[in-house]
Formats: structure tokens, C-alpha cells, sequence
């Protein structure tokens, strides 16, 4: 990309009138911090991606909606590097040629990077979305800015449950605050406070239980995201609306500094920012607002206030999220008594529940501890018609607030003999903390003119030594050009997952005594983590090439996949000469061994079939990137706890085209001998519709209990089946002849009629008359109720 240097201009021009602004960054080209043209803008200019100011001498590559004269203002969308700023000088943004996205502080110091290699040619790009996506030659993504969020959600970027956001942490500091959105393990977004000390669930209400709630936990996608017209809605069956339903706005969905997460909205850039809709409408719920031993109050004409207990003093008159620390110990007081505060709760943190305890009685249990400095006490009618006393003794006071609606109260512990000092006044809550200048100087060393001299006159001398080296140091990276590509390659694989080390993975297995299976190139252990899951390590093959390209691919396209019916991966490790990939382990196995010991009946085997079809009909069509797994059989089937299919081993897969379902031809057939499709022995091209022949012949043994690969040579089952079934028609097709006798007749014939039928459609030797993988899984749910009259059969 050609830069046009221009004068250092001030920070108002940040804007996309700059004509020397690009839509596009190249292999080879960079953006400087120090000149303020050098900016990314969307096509139609909502968006601007550049360095943007974060403190003295400190900046960050952001991206932000493009304002009028917003200065160091704007509305920042996306940051790479928010928690490690750069020096404003000699700090660039560059695309290498190796296709990899570097921030470099000062020139010197890379402080961030996507990872990602090419041997084609990329370019860097930012779209109308508000989406900065990294695309080779050949359209494929190799990385974007909408699956790395940081405190904001853009128009119909997803939130999945690999991913969340993160609030700054104050209105003017940029760096990662306490507060996140988030998929927690019970598959419910959810609102957390996370402090370095302290982490506790505050949203939804974690007083209720998640039916209560209006969520439901029974679901695995783990998504959510807002569209055009301000619905924001989740796989647990969150939604809500914005107040200015429309699709004429500007929005955004950012979790705040104070906790809160908020949909804003606007119709033009020209306009203020309003909240359209918010998840906590009473502020002082949110945890950790007002930091320990204080209670937060809100006053609609003032807004949040924070104060601190009698007896406690702010711990740091600057930040209220410190809270507040005690003046005297009361342990040594030989007396206390209890201050009674109305409408005062302190969520968490009990060190018992006593039920029908007197007030009395409470007092007594918490006088008898000295870690106990207070307790609350219900007494109230609501939800408890026998009045029943609730006594809930505290061992932390942590986001106490006070509510007019809340009708208990809350006992704190104070000395009798000791005076107390007056009362800390409320103070107001101020959002925006000042950012902590950053020193960003960089001194230069002075010049020494003897030593500059000595420095030219070795240059000289080494540039002749080079010339007669030439030939041998060429010799030398032909040797080790296998081991540079290795190292390089491993800039591509995905780092979102757990790195172990190999004497970790050797003690999880005892040493990789017990084997589960055998996948592609690998063999596949069962091992027990220190966290006590039960997991499968696959051990790579020990050949380099092949090795580590199966290892690339596993690692790299699993990362990427989210589906029920997609093995989940745990973690990696590559370490020295080992390979290995880390799963969830399947408690019933394959789908092989299940169908060689025949303990599946009817029902499961149909919805394996399903499943599996759902998995690949993913793949296919609907995950971001799309894949060919290349060796769908049963060995590579695992089953569930409950017999739900996960299609595993992605060794051999291979990225799809996704406008043709299609891909140019591979170097080598990929694939178990007899799931082969055809297209690989002519050499014709790869599509799609390879897994859909390989799927066809799992559904065949799966029916008919032979094996494509021993019982059956080759493709002779297809022929096989269609021999037996010759000149029957749909209603009076004789299943005896192909079902595999240990099913013994207890299977539904309609429903097995409808398997043969779609698996000979799939296993066809043309191609184009094959379905695509969508078409099988709407087939079989249409099939799943018995419509008979729909089922045909063409035998050719």
C-alpha cells in the first residue's frame, strides 16, 4: 500500500475525507503511528481502523465509528493491543510477507499478531460491518477482528460460547476492566465480575433459578447477537427488544465500565449516542461497584452514590472499586453490639443459614465469631407465609446496596467502648478514572564516532567473507529447509486452546498405556487430566511431513467448529518432535464398535444417521469457514454418553470454496479405501459431495452390517443392496434380504426403507445426482414421521 506522508495533523482529522486514506493494506506494507493519514476506511465510511490515542505518548490500533471533530472521543468499536499500548513513535501495523499481521512497539517489540501464514497474496481490509477481516487470494478468511470482540458487538456479530466481552476499565482507560458477557458452563450468558480478588455472577439475578429467569440451559450453540432492527436475542432463549425498533439506526452493543450492558443507538453519526435498551435497570445490583464494606445507593436525581460502614474509611480516596477497609479490629474489643441498617442487603458470602433463628439468637452466633462483622435478618412476609425468621450470617461484606423495596435488614457488628468517628458522607460515584500516563520514551544512545568507524570497516569485511560463504550457508538451508517451514507453519495454528506439555499428556495417559483407537495418522489414548475430565489424546505419527500437516489441519479447523455433533477439542501440544491433540472422551466409543458388537438398536441408529448428517451438513454450509472432512467412516463416529454422533478427526479435512461447494484437485487421495468416492480414483475435482459418498456408505453397513472395506471389496456393496432389491417397489420392498440379521426385526421398516433410500442416493457414482448434505438432514427430519408416500426408489 503507498503511504502519502503528510505533517503531523491533529487528531480532529481522524476522518474518511482524508484522501490518502486506503481501503486496503498489502503484503509488504504497513500503517505509522506517526502519520495520522494512515487509516483503514470502510466503503461507504461508517468505520475508521488506525492508532488511536490512549494516554501521553501512548496509542493503540483500534477501530472506531467515524464522528465529526470526535478528537480522542470517539467511539471506539474494537482494540488489538488495549492492555499494552505502543509508543507513538516508530510503532506500525504490517502485513509481512509471510502473511502475518504484526503491531510492533517503537520498532522494536511485537506486542501483538494474528498468527496467520500465506504463501498467496493477502490484503487486509475493513469492512462496512465494522469487520477487519484478513483474506488471502483466494477469498478465505485467515483472520477478522469480529472473532476476537473486545468490550463492543457490532450488527450481527456473533457472541459464542469461545468468546467474550470485556469492559474497559473506566470511561477514559481502555485496558480490560472487571466486568464481562459471557457463556458460563451452564450454557446461560451471563453478566461476571471479575476482579483480581473477587468473581461473582450478577446478571441474570442469581437469586433466582434459571427457569425463574426465563433461560433455559438445555441447548449447546451457546450464541447470541443483536440485528438490524434491535432485537437481541441468545440460545438461552434470552430476548429483548430495543425501544427504537427500527432498522434505521446506527448500534452497537457494549458492556460498560460500570458493569452494564447496553444496546446504543442512533440515526446519524451526526447524533449523540442513546441507550435503547439495558440489562440492569437498578444500578447498585451490579457487583463490586462500590468495593467492599460500603453500600451503594441510587438516587435517580444524583445518579449512584458510594459510602462506606460506620467504622470503615475508604481504602483509596480514587477508586471506589477498593471499597472500604475497617478502623478498629473488633476481635480486640471485649464488647460489640449490632447497628441495625434498614432496606440493606450484602449479597453472598454467608458463613451459615440458620432458619427460625431470633434475632437474638443471630446476634449471638456472629458475637461468638470474630470473622463475622455483621449478618442480615428476614423477617418478612413475602414467599414466607409462616414468618418463618431467616438469619444469614456474613463472613465478607461485599455489594451491599440499599433498595427502598428490599424490606429486611442488615445487622453490622460495632464495638460498645469504643467512639465511633462520624459517618463518611456519600460521595458520587464518577465513572471515568483517569488513565495512567504511560512512559512511552525510548532514549537513543549516543553516537561514538571511533566505534561508528570500526562498525563500517567490519561491514565491509564481513560482506566479503559473505560472498565466499555463499555457496555453503545455501547448502545449509536446503538442509534445514524442512524445520524453517515447520516453525513458520505453526504461526497458523489456533492458540485458543490449552497448551499442555508432553509430560503432562504422558502422565494424564500413564504413559500411554490404554488405546481407545486409531485415527488418522495417530493413535488415540484415554487419559485423565488434572482437572479429573476424562479425555482422549491422539498422538500424531512421528513423519514429519505428513505428521505435521495432519496436526495443522486437527488443530486449526476444530478451533474454528461449534456443533453438537462435532467432537469438541481441549487442547494441543507441540512440543519437540511430539504431536498431540486433545478431545473430550466419548464414553460409548465409535459407531464401529458399536455396530461389530451390536449394541445399538433402531431408534439410536436412526439418529446416528441424523446426527452425523447435521455435523457434516455444518461443514458443508453453515459454520464460517466451510470444510471437507475427506474420511467420514464409522471408526471416526463417537458416541456420547447418551448416543448423540460427534464426527471427529479433521487430520485429513480440507477448506471448501463457499460459492461452489467446490475445490481445486489435491495432490494425494485422501480417505479410508472403500468410503472413497469415485471423483478421487478418476481424479476428477474435489467437492463436497465426496463426504456425502462417504456418508451414503455408512449408512449402507449401518443397515446391512457389512463393511465396505472387508466383507464387501470396494464399491460392491452399493451394487450389493440394489441386486437385492432390483424390481421391489417402495411398499413392499423385503428388508430381510439386506438388514443385517442381529437387528432381528425390530426396527421400523418405513424408517429403514428411508435410510436405503437416501444412502443409495448418496453412495451414486455421479456426483451431480447426489443431494448435499442439507438435502439428507431435510430428507431424513421429513422422512422421520413416517410420510411413506413420499419414499422412491431408483435403481439403476
Amino acid at each position: 500500500m503507498a503511504i502519502i506522508p503528510l505533517l503531523a495533523l491533529p487528531l480532529i482529522l481522524y476522518s474518511p475525507s482524508l484522501s490518502s486514506a486506503s481501503d486496503s493494506l498489502t503484503k509488504g506494507s504497513s500503517l505509522l503511528v506517526e502519520n495520522t493519514n494512515d487509516l483503514l476506511i470502510s466503503p461507504r465510511g461508517t468505520f475508521i481502523a488506525g492508532f488511536f490515542p490512549v494516554g501521553d505518548n501512548a496509542y493503540c490500533f483500534a477501530i472506531w465509528f467515524d464522528e465529526p471533530f470526535c478528537n480522542n472521543n470517539c467511539t471506539i468499536v474494537w482494540m488489538a493491543n488495549r492492555d499494552q499500548p505502543v509508543n507513538g513513535k516508530r510503532s506500525a501495523l504490517s502485513l509481512l510477507k509471510s502473511g502475518n499481521l504484526i503491531l510492533t512497539d517503537a520498532g522494536r517489540i511485537t506486542v501483538w499478531a494474528t498468527d496467520t501464514v500465506s504463501e498467496s497474496s493477502v490484503h487486509l481490509q475493513l469492512q462496512e460491518s465494522g469487520n477487519l477481516v484478513l483474506n488471502n487470494s483466494e477469498g478465505d478468511i485467515l483472520w477478522q477482528s469480529f472473532d476476537f470482540p473486545t468490550n463492543t458487538l457490532l450488527l450481527l456479530q456473533p457472541l459464542s460460547k469461545d468468546k467474550q466481552l470485556v469492559s474497559s476499565r473506566s470511561q477514559t482507560n481502555y485496558s480490560s476492566g472487571f466486568y464481562k458477557l459471557l457463556f458460563d458452563n451452564d450454557n446461560v450468558l451471563h453478566l461476571l465480575f471479575a476482579s483480581p480478588s473477587i468473581t461473582s455472577l450478577y446478571w441474570p439475578d442469581p437469586e433466582l433459578l434459571v427457569f425463574e429467569a426465563k433461560r433455559s440451559t438445555y441447548n449447546n450453540s451457546r450464541r447470541a447477537y443483536f440485528d438490524p432492527l434491535g432485537n437481541f436475542s441468545s440460545s438461552d432463549k434470552f430476548f429483548s427488544k430495543s425501544a427504537d425498533y427500527g432498522a434505521n439506526f446506527q448500534r452497537r452493543l457494549t458492556i460498560d465500565s460500570d458493569g452494564n450492558l447496553r444496546l446504543y443507538s442512533r440515526e446519524d453519526k451526526r447524533e449523540a449516542w442513546t441507550v435503547s435498551w439495558q440489562a440492569i435497570s437498578q444500578p447498585c445490583s451490579i457487583h463490586g461497584i462500590c468495593g467492599p464494606n460500603s453500600v451503594c445507593n441510587y438516587v435517580p436525581s444524583s445518579g449512584r452514590n458510594c459510602s462506606c460502614l460506620r467504622g470503615f474509611k475508604m481504602k483509596d480516596v480514587t477508586d471506589w472499586s477498593l471499597g472500604c477497609e475497617p478502623e478498629i479490629k473488633l476481635c480486640l474489643t471485649n464488647e460489640t453490639n449490632f447497628l441495625r441498617l434498614t432496606n440493606v442487603q450484602f449479597y453472598g458470602y454467608d458463613y451459615g443459614f440458620y432458619p427460625n433463628y431470633t434475632l437474638d439468637r443471630c446476634k449471638e452466633v456472629c458475637s461468638q465469631r470474630c470473622d463475622c462483622p455483621g449478618f442480615q435478618f428476614r423477617f418478612s412476609k413475602h414467599g414466607n407465609p409462616n414468618n418463618t425468621p431467616y438469619c444469614f450470617v456474613k463472613f465478607r461484606l461485599l455489594n451491599g446496596f440499599r433498595s427502598p423495596s428490599f424490606e429486611d435488614d442488615f445487622y453490622l457488628k460495632v464495638p460498645i467502648t469504643s467512639p465511633y468517628p462520624a459517618p463518611v458522607e456519600e460521595s458520587r460515584l464518577h465513572c471515568a478514572v483517569e488513565i495512567t500516563k504511560l512512559d512511552r520514551v525510548y532514549t537513543k544512545i549516543p553516537e561514538n564516532g571511533t566505534l561508528k568507524f570500526l562498525l563500517w570497516f567490519a561491514s565491509i569485511v564481513g560482506a566479503i567473507e559473505f560472498t565466499g560463504i555463499f555457496l555453503v550457508w545455501c547448502f545449509l538451508m536446503r538442509t534445514h529447509q524442512t524445520s524453517v517451514v515447520v516453525k513458520q507453519d505453526y504461526l497458523q495454528v489456533a492458540t485458543g486452546f490449552r497448551k499442555f506439555t508432553y509430560t503432562e499428556l504422558e502422565k494424564a495417559t500413564h504413559g500411554f498405556r490404554e488405546e481407545i483407537g486409531r485415527g488418522a495418522g495417530g493413535i488415540v489414548y484415554r487419559g485423565v487430566l488434572s482437572d479429573h475430565r476424562i479425555a482422549a489424546v491422539k498422538r500424531l505419527t512421528d513423519e514429519a511431513s505428513q505428521g505435521e500437516a495432519q496436526f495443522r489441519a486437527e488443530v486449526s479447523v476444530i478451533g474454528k467448529l461449534n456443533h453438537m455433533n462435532l467432537i469438541e477439542m481441549w487442547g494441543y501440544c507441540a512440543e519437540g518432535k511430539h504431536r498431540l491433540v486433545v478431545y473430550e472422551c466419548m464414553e460409548h466409543g465409535s459407531l464401529a464398535d458399536n455396530l461389530s458388537s451390536n449394541t445399538l438398536d433402531w431408534k439410536q441408529r436412526f439418529n446416528i444417521a441424523l446426527g452425523v448428517a447435521k455435523g457434516l451438513s455444518y461443514l458443508h454450509e453453515e459454520c464460517l469457514e466451510w470444510v471437507l472432512h475427506c474420511d467420514i467412516k464409522p471408526q471416526n463416529i463417537l458416541l456420547d454418553l447418551g448416543y448423540q454422533p460427534k464426527v471427529s478427526d479433521f487430520g485429513l479435512s480440507h477448506p471448501l470454496k463457499t460459492d461452489s461447494h467446490g475445490i481445486s484437485r489435491l495432490s494425494r487421495i485422501r480417505g479410508t479405501r472403500g468410503y472413497i468416492a469415485p471423483e478421487w480414483v478418476l481424479n476428477l475435482p474435489i467437492t463436497s459431495k465426496v463426504d456425502v459418498y462417504s456418508y451414503g456408505m455408512v449408512l449402507l453397513e449401518m443397515v446391512t452390517g457389512k463393511s465396505p472395506t472387508a466383507d464387501i471389496e470396494d464399491r460392491r456393496l452399493v451394487t450389493w443392496v440394489k441386486e437385492n432389491i432390483k424390481g421391489a417397489s417402495a411398499m413392499d420392498l423385503s428388508m430381510e434380504k439386506i438388514v443385517n440379521p442381529d437387528v432381528e426385526g425390530n426396527y421400523d421398516k418405513t424408517q429403514m426403507k428411508i435410510l436405503v433410500g437416501v444412502a443409495l442416493k448418496c453412495a451414486n457414482e455421479d456426483k451431480d445426482t447426489r443431494p448435499t448434505m442439507r438435502q439428507v438432514v431435510e430428507m431424513l427430519l421429513q422422512y422421520e414421521k413416517h410420510n411413506s408416500e413420499s419414499v422412491e426408489f431408483t435403481i439403476e
